[in-house]
């Protein structure tokens, strides 16, 4: 029986993922728990704990088959089964994500966008034609689709998230600036674009402070 994942590792995998895939571009075979760490900047016994739970087991002064590591990992994030999500806001975030290539490499798909705007509504983004919200629900159930990108405004992100779990949406992948109460079985994860600005601009602020205190220590 496999264990289940921790968050934090989870969220680690992507960034080995990216690295091996250029260990394998350049010609390498394979790779150890080190080196990946020091690349990565972090330390060595995360790391082995965390390549642990791909199963994949790393040779004494060998390390890790590239190509083999690089299938467990991406199996244990579920990224070889493309998953097929729709998008609820097709404003212009929505568009820019619907445009987004990289999206095929961690086996999600866009396939539907929908909004209430009658503007909107009709227009193509991508290779997409805009749906109304009307035909939300016989979508979601003729095509089983079980994730939604929501990328409405924070006055409207309850109640489209309400109106998803009640057409049968299991997974909710939220860029809207609010948190959402729904029901405990529906899975969210929010990407709040105001903290991670806020996040860089105290990183920004901190170098300059470390800056300003070495010159101060250099004119002594």
């Amino acid at each position: 029986m496999k264990h289940r994942i921790p968050i934090p590792t989870i969220k680690r995998f992507p960034s080995y993922i990216r690295l091996i895939k250029q260990y394998k571009e350049n010609g390498l075979t394979s790779v150890s728990a080190t080196t990946l760490a020091n690349d990565l900047r972090l330390n060595p016994i995360q790391v082995r704990k965390d390549l642990a739970f791909s199963g994949i087991e790393g040779k004494p002064k060998v390390g890790f088959c590239i190509d083999e590591l690089l299938v467990a990992l991406i199996e244990a994030l579920g990224w070889n089964n493309s998953s097929d999500a729709i998008l609820i806001g097709a404003g212009n975030l929505g568009s820019a994500l619907v445009g987004y290539k990289g999206f095929e490499n961690y086996g999600l798909s866009i396939v539907a966008a929908f909004d209430k705007k009658e503007e909107i509504v009709g227009k193509t983004i991508g290779k997409l034609t805009v749906k109304p919200l009307t035909e939300l629900e016989e979508y979601v159930l003729l095509n089983g689709i079980s994730i939604a990108i929501l990328t409405v405004p924070a006055n409207q992100a309850q109640t489209c998230a309400q109106l998803l779990v009640k057409c049968g949406i299991q997974a909710i992948w939220s860029f809207a600036p609010k948190d959402l109460t729904l029901p405990e079985n529906i899975a969210v994860q929010r990407t709040d674009l105001a903290t991670q600005f806020a996040v860089l601009s105290a990183k920004l602020r901190s170098n300059i402070l470390k800056d300003d205190v070495k010159a101060d220590m250099d004119l002594w």
